[in-house]
């Protein structure tokens, strides 16, 4: 029988000094906060499912979403309807998951395009300052004192009906909030150690931002993004409910709903699904995005 050796002090000591230190990962850091999360991992399981359903929506719908048939028209839900039907008799289940893809796929659109014009005059104004700063940032007050619902109808108002509109008047009312969070964040490393020294090998200005400033500060961007994709969902569906959002028949949450508004006493289905849609998606991006802040933001490490 072999003999155990136990331990000497000199062998432990030895032992911790050759151990191999374990490697720190600012990502691998954030990965795992995030996995603790619980509200966060279900707000992105939702997420994920809304988007395998808004690609897949030609594939799970049972019927077309355009689909007339009036001899099933107001019928509740049951194996042939699961949400039943509305006045046209046009399956709500096969409107709802289409609905899904022109949902996410338009909100994505305003924020993209948000990003790229408020973020940018954000990112202008907090890297140069002074009077640049001072005439983006009050052109920004003069739109954020409108309220952002307001704005987005007045816009869709003058501009009419469609998804160009649609996107252009939810970019617009959204630009003052990106911009202003886009400059705080660049105005954070704008003093940092590593940008003074970029400054003093010759670095351009271009090359500042791009290179250097953006990527820092792409964490705290990225839980912005998260944030506006469930407030611009809000806004499409308030626009398409009020009538200057979308035309019919497109089969987006809101004009389901608006559609649906004169049938609520009588077959309150017709409603009801579209709603959950609309408030699970949103739940959905704020729960995601609440656990990215925690997971991302330095200040809560």
């Amino acid at each position: 029988m072999a003999k155990i050796k136990t331990p000497t002090p000199a062998m432990i000591r030895y032992a911790k000094k050759n151990r191999k230190p374990k490697k720190y990962s600012p990502g691998r850091e954030a990965v795992k906060r995030f996995c603790r999360n619980r509200n966060a991992i279900v707000g992105f399981v939702i997420i994920s499912v809304l988007l395998v359903i808004a690609i897949l929506a030609g594939i799970l719908a049972p019927y077309e979403y355009q689909a007339q048939d009036y001899t099933s028209a107001f019928q509740g839900p049951s194996a042939a309807h699961l949400f039943g039907t509305d006045n046209y008799g046009r399956d709500i289940l096969s409107r709802c998951l289409y609905g899904a893809r022109y949902t996410l796929l338009l909100a994505l659109g305003c924020v993209t395009m948000a990003f790229f014009t408020g973020g940018a005059l954000g990112i202008i104004a907090g890297y140069f300052g002074g009077t640049v700063e001072t005439a983006i940032m009050r052109f920004m007050d003069v739109l954020q004192s409108i309220p952002q619902v307001l704005l987005a109808i007045s816009l869709t108002s003058a501009l009419g009906n469609g998804i160009p509109q649609l996107i252009t008047a939810i970019t617009v009312s959204s630009m003052p909030v990106i911009s202003k969070n886009c400059r705080a964040a660049i105005l954070n490393v704008k003093n940092s150690e590593y940008v003074e020294a970029s400054k003093a090998i010759g670095v351009g200005q271009a090359r500042m931002i791009i290179k250097h400033m953006i990527p820092n500060t792409v964490g705290v961007m990225v839980i912005y993004v998260v944030g506006m994709m469930s407030a611009s969902i809000n806004i499409m569906a308030s626009l398409s409910y009020l009538g200057v959002g979308l035309v019919p028949p497109t089969p987006e949450w809101g004009l389901i709903l608006s559609e649906a508004k004169s049938y609520f006493t009588s077959f309150p289905h017709m409603v009801l699904f579209p709603a959950l849609m609309i408030l699970l998606t949103i739940l959905a991006f704020n729960m995601l995005g609440d656990g990215l802040r925690d997971a991302l933001d330095p200040r809560l490490k």
